[in-house]
């Protein structure tokens, strides 16, 4: 799927010559900006952030399930324990929370009430928010944008009135609990569009008719619920491949109608055998500074991650301290945030195991275990102030 996104961004960036008149990353210039029944959103300098989605079910399982989990406590070096005050002492400041619509897991991992409370406890902690809607009930990304089931069946319209109604309800929630996020993506890596098949893209014969409009259109109806609710929130639409030129998807966005305040991408810069982690920290910098500067907006790294293995854990520190050393001087970059950094290559989520996947652990956390507690590792140190 790679493969095929990577060849059909090529062809569009070579074949799609529209110019677009742009002003701001913004929508149209006619959304409400100000409700005096919210107060504004305090900008953080520099997001220093973590994304920690599978962080409850693991301290569920320190408690309830210790043989899942390589360690009963998080614990730093300084003394610090409990994972907000260890990710606290490791330099992070802002916290991001995926949402799915009906999570198959029966404790509802990433669902409504878990984001609402690990977003108190991240707002309690001094933490910046970050919502993640990925409008599916499983990870949506370049390979699945998979249609939540108890949407299935709906046309377009139908599909806005879900998004909406899903966007609101979760965000209505966090205001009751006194949370007001920084930041909302709608969508999560969109490049091959959301909510399959009505938004989708690209299929393997080329782009699809009608595809794009669909999209926009989609992306709208979250833009549009986020703002009724958060009228001062950013709101981001994330894809993937940051070493890759985008600027061809933000065009055919924008040409659709498309609206967002802050593009995010994500960056994994040891994961290309055709690329060293060196050309792709470059190529996703010299990206950043081109997005920014034609939308005239902030970018976002939504996502980044390196490998954790003992062997590779020097180069992987090296790798990402010369990123953080090269976004932080940039006034267009918002921040970054490191992908699940509390795991330590050993533990497995749950939904993982079913037989029809199987699934082994994920191998770019950044804390490491000493049998009996979880600890961070040389690879959070970019991001301490």
């Amino acid at each position: 799927m790679r493969t095929l996104y990577s060849r059909l961004a090529t062809l569009a960036a070579r074949t799609f010559a529209v110019s677009v008149l742009f002003v701001g990353c913004g929508g149209s210039g006619n959304e409400k900006k100000d409700d005096p029944e919210v107060p504004p959103v305090d900008e953080v300098a520099f997001a220093r952030g973590a994304d920690i989605g599978w962080a409850s079910e693991m301290e569920y399982d320190m408690v309830y399930n210790p043989s899942r989990v390589n360690g009963t406590a998080f614990k730093d070096a300084k003394g610090n324990t409990g994972l907000f005050p260890v990710l606290k002492g490791a330099g992070i400041n802002a916290i991001r929370l995926r949402i799915w619509v009906k999570p198959e897991d029966p404790n509802a991992w990433s669902g409504k009430d878990d984001v609402v409370n690990m977003a108190k406890r991240a707002a309690e902690a001094g933490m910046s928010v970050m919502i993640d809607f990925h409008y599916s009930d499983f990870f949506a990304d370049p390979q699945r944008q998979n249609t939540p089931a108890d949407w299935s069946g709906l046309d377009l319209n139908g599909l806005c009135v879900k998004v909406a109604e899903h966007t609101k309800d979760v965000l209505s929630a966090l205001k009751s609990a006194g949370v007001t996020p920084l930041w909302v993506q709608v969508g999560n890596e969109t490049r091959p569009g959301m909510l399959w098949e009505t938004g989708r893209l690209y299929n393997d014969k080329g782009e699809i008719a009608g595809g794009w409009k669909n999209y926009a259109t989609l992306t709208n109806a979250g833009y549009d619920a986020v703002k009724a609710i958060f009228p001062n929130a950013q709101v981001i639409v994330h894809i993937d491949n940051a070493y890759q030129d985008n600027t061809w998807f933000f065009d055919k966005l924008k040409a659709n109608g498309g609206k967002f305040d802050m593009i995010g991408l994500s960056h994994y810069p040891m994961t290309n055998s055709q690329m060293t982690w060196k050309a792709m920290n470059s190529s996703a910098v010299l990206n950043i500074k081109s997005l920014a500067s034609k939308y005239g907006c902030k970018v976002m790294v939504c996502e980044i991650g390196v490998r954790d293995t003992a062997e590779d854990i020097a180069t992987s520190t090296q790798c990402i301290t010369e990123f953080m050393n090269s976004v932080k001087s940039l006034s267009v970059c918002a921040g970054v945030f490191y992908w699940e950094p509390q795991v330590d290559g050993k533990w497995i989520p749950s939904i993982y195991e079913r037989p029809d996947r199987n699934w082994g652990a994920y191998n770019m956390g950044a804390f490491t275990s000493d049998g009996s507690t979880l600890s961070p590792t040389s690879i959070l140190a970019p991001f301490a102030e």
